[in-house]
């Protein structure tokens, strides 16, 4: 299978192991978090790739879950600073990746990242993340570079998420057309631009809160999703446990993104929404198990029930001994196991008709009825 048809193989579910900023600045701990995604049996593993100072303005607050999670920190600017990895630690967590056999993704949130990404680390394929829908430049620029994206719509509604669509439409189509609304609107209705979407683009409903509460994952989000764009859809879940992400692997999610660390009571602000190790390899087999739950749909039986049939249906046999040429009746019927013989679905037609032969108690009747 090609490199790209792979990344895109939405009949298998990818389950992306979120290692994001939990590696709390350091190289090992980044290392570690590699090696417990490899031995949970994640398909990725990802990270976080920013310049602080380009996404953040030192006027931006903590948001609740921060504060909550790391103390008093008076800006998100102090607090994010400290979660960077330069260069050259993401050069070496790519290629420890490499050494150990997993994928490597990491979310770019500012453009000199995204191009770093995509140029210096060589990443097949983009993640956007829930906070960047409105962010129209780093759209366009993920779209131009012509990978496929992954794209989190936390916090969005259908007609944001539209928008988004817009610009990843108009810059996959690779125009000159100056960007603009109306511009976006046409590439996101346009033939080519749907063709583009379809082949690339990925999306992920979440629920931006941490932890979010399981009664407002709204799974069924998902099923929107996929009937209004006609996109391949997944679930960037952010909730305790491993049970909606299962939930979500059986309603046909094709990704599925979960935080993990080594250690919840770690310092850092998504560490107690995170997934222990032993959790993580739960997640990993429970949605292999949904997974493979699933089926083809076709309601036939199943290879392993076909042994039973016959244990567990009914055959007509004689109620009593039945004479040669005696009628069929109600009294001298019954259905019984095993269920090699002739389907109690024919006793109707059976009633009335001559016994071609005797039969004693018991006996599988062996009758010719048209």
């Amino acid at each position: 299978m090609p490199e790209a048809d792979k990344i895109r193989d939405v009949d298998n579910i990818r389950i992306i192991a979120e290692a994001g900023v939990n590696h709390n600045g350091s190289l090992d701990l980044a290392l570690q978090l590699i090696d417990v995604a490899r031995e949970a049996g994640a398909d990725l593993v990802k990270f976080q790739t920013f310049k602080t100072e380009l996404g953040i303005s030192r006027h931006a607050p903590t948001a609740e879950y921060q504060r909550r999670n790391t103390g008093d920190v008076a800006t998100q600017v102090e607090l994010v600073r400290k979660l960077e990895l330069n260069a050259e630690q993401f050069h070496k967590v790519r290629d420890h990746c490499i050494a150990r056999g997993i994928a490597f993704m990491t979310t770019a949130f500012d453009l000199p990242s995204l191009d770093f990404v995509s140029n210096e680390l060589g990443a097949t394929e983009l993640k956007i993340a829930s906070g960047e829908v409105t962010h129209g430049a780093l759209l366009l620029a993920a779209a131009r570079t012509g990978k496929p994206v992954i794209f989190s719509t936390g916090m969005s509604t259908l007609g944001e998420v539209e928008a988004a669509l817009g610009v990843l439409a108009f810059g996959y189509l690779g125009g000159k057309e100056k960007p603009s609304a109306e511009a976006f609107r046409r590439a996101y209705c346009s033939v080519e631009g749907q063709e583009q979407l379809r082949s690339k683009v990925t999306l992920l409903h979440c629920t931006t809160e941490y932890p979010s509460p399981a009664d407002e994952a709204n799974l069924r989000a998902m099923d929107t999703m996929a009937t209004a764009f006609g996109l391949p859809v997944g679930l960037s879940d952010h909730t305790p446990g491993i049970a909606v992400a299962i939930a979500a692997a059986a309603r046909g999610a094709v990704i599925i993104e979960k935080h993990f660390t080594l250690d919840r009571n770690l310092p850092g602000p998504d560490h107690r929404a995170s997934l222990e190790p032993s959790e993580l390899r739960a997640l990993v087999e429970g949605v292999r198990t949904a997974k493979a739950a699933l089926g083809n749909g076709l309601k036939v039986p199943a290879p392993a029930e076909m042994k039973n049939i016959p244990i567990a249906r009914r055959s007509l046999v004689a109620r009593v001994p039945i004479a040669a040429g005696e009628l069929f009746t109600e009294e001298n019927l019954i259905a019984k196991r095993p269920g090699n013989g002739m389907s109690p679905m024919t006793y109707w037609k059976l009633l009335g008709q001559r016994a071609s032969r005797a039969y004693e108690a018991d006996d599988l009747v062996c009758e010719h009825v048209d």
